[in-house]
């Protein structure tokens, strides 16, 4: 059987650079982002207004302008406490980005 990591369904930013995720296979939980700010091009969510302006694209990244996304494949791991090899092991199939 082929495991391939499920799409993220619904993202919620909360106070602190955090987000509230779901994805499809009801896995949810927050996922606190605020180390990340220390790096330059994520000053930009300095302003809570700016982290909270993001969208979750056509092939379910989550996007806060051209120079900041991310793919929500680390956040599910993170939830689920398992490396990728663990989740996965021989059976993942990995989609391809259009």
């Amino acid at each position: 059987m082929v495991k391939l990591i499920p799409y993220l369904k619904e993202a919620k930013a909360l106070p602190g650079c955090r987000l509230q995720v779901l994805f499809e296979d009801g896995v949810n939980g927050i996922i606190d982002l605020n180390s990340w700010k220390q790096k330059p091009v994520f000053k930009f969510w300095e302003e809570e207004e700016n982290f909270s302006s993001f969208k979750i694209t056509t092939n379910k990244k989550i996007e806060w302008n051209e120079e900041i996304d991310m793919d929500p494949d680390a956040f599910y791991l993170k939830l689920v406490n398992k490396t990728f090899e663990e989740y996965a092991r021989d059976k993942q199939l990995l989609r391809h980005s259009h």
